[in-house]
């Protein structure tokens, strides 16, 4: 059971005490399997970037094993070209559920390990997970378009889908960054992936044309911000655009426009992504505002419906949103792992010139 005297980092006013720390992160723990899987909740599935987000929080707070032990569910059950499957019923590796591999699902395992790197400092686990990066990172390049863009996933099939979504390219970016970090801390540089960073970095800034509209989903307007494509004025002046379509105040933030839904993932993705632009103090308010999604035990329900037939739904809590909480707290807090990882700290940037 996590201890409140381990958790005293992640206090912050009216998110959370130093107790309500620890019975969140004994919440992730308890759905954490034997064998490192983080499914979504017990009898349901586990993706492999949610288990990654989740293992990411338990670094966060201390739980340095039981994270490490996440990392070793990847190593052990990874496809032979790099991936892993989409969905795997209650996290058992040999119960696919979705045999499809998704980009931003396989590449995450980058910003997960050198998170765990940075508040370790476990060279042997860096190394001892090296190839594991190499080959996911190796996978997701083979879906990169001539534009940069990164194809959304390779079917049970392994046919290509080549259309690309903003929010998983903006992640991808983000975990690229994570492996050429991890590629320089090895002294084993990677140029390919720094040209590939640098073009999808533009198609993200520079050509909307070449994504898939999502624009009604919160995480497509946020993500360019979090993955670290925009910044300064330009991430600035994104988020000013549509604040008044998607946070509502006091409750979070919508998932998708116009259904009348706040969820608490995208809520706290938002928060990380103002802390990142510097704005902590709209990123507490974000934060302190879906406390109403606070479940009995410490754990968050998905998401609230606040017009009609107001509810929770769905009547699940899952350790994803709760990760994605802890996270943003820790970065508020200056955690230092979670800080270099979301701030850029110890990351490339200007990878290539933004000219064409």
């Amino acid at each position: 059971m996590t201890s409140p005297g381990r958790t005293e980092h992640l206090v912050l006013p009216g998110v959370l005490t130093a107790e309500q720390a620890a019975e969140t992160v004994a919440g992730i723990r308890a759905v954490q399997r034997e064998d490192g899987a983080i499914p979504w909740f017990r009898g349901h599935h586990l993706d492999p970037w949610d288990h990654t987000e989740a293992a990411m929080a338990l670094d966060a707070a201390g739980e340095h094993e039981a994270a490490a032990r996440a990392y070793e569910w990847l190593l052990r059950n990874q496809n032979p070209d790099g991936s892993w499957y989409a969905a795997y019923h209650d996290g058992e590796a040999d119960r696919p559920t979705d045999r499809g591999r998704e980009s931003n699902f396989c590449a995450y395992i980058a910003v997960g390990v050198w998170h765990h790197y940075l508040a370790t400092g476990d060279e042997v686990f860096l190394d001892r997970m090296w190839p594991a990066v190499f080959a996911a990172i190796e996978f997701v390049l083979g879906l990169q378009q001539p534009g940069g863009q990164i194809g959304w996933k390779r079917e049970a099939d392994g046919t290509p889908v080549n259309d690309a979504l903003l929010t998983g390219s903006s992640s991808v970016h983000q975990a690229l960054r994570c492996a050429l970090a991890i590629a320089e801390e090895r002294e084993e540089p990677q140029p390919d992936w720094e040209l590939a960073a640098g073009a999808l970095a533009h198609a993200i800034r520079r050509h909307p044309e070449r994504f898939l509209d999502k624009s009604r989903y919160s995480m497509d307007w946020y993500y360019p911000v979090l993955g670290g494509a925009l910044s300064g004025p330009e991430a600035k002046a994104r988020i000013e655009e549509l604040w008044d379509d998607f946070v509502v105040p006091g409750l979070g933030v919508r998932c998708v426009l116009p259904n009348p839904w706040v969820t608490g993932g995208e809520s706290c993705e938002l928060a990380l992504a103002l802390w990142v632009m510097g704005e902590s103090d709209r990123a507490l308010e974000i934060l302190q505002s879906v406390q109403h999604l606070r479940a009995d035990g410490g754990m968050y329900w998905t998401g609230y419906v606040f017009k009609g037939n107001r509810a929770v739904w769905p009547e699940e809590v899952t350790t994803w949103t709760a990760g994605a909480l802890l996270l943003a707290v820790a970065a508020l807090g200056g955690d230092e792992a979670t800080v270099a990882v979301f701030g850029g700290e110890r990351l490339p940037r200007g990878l290539t010139p933004d000219c064409c």
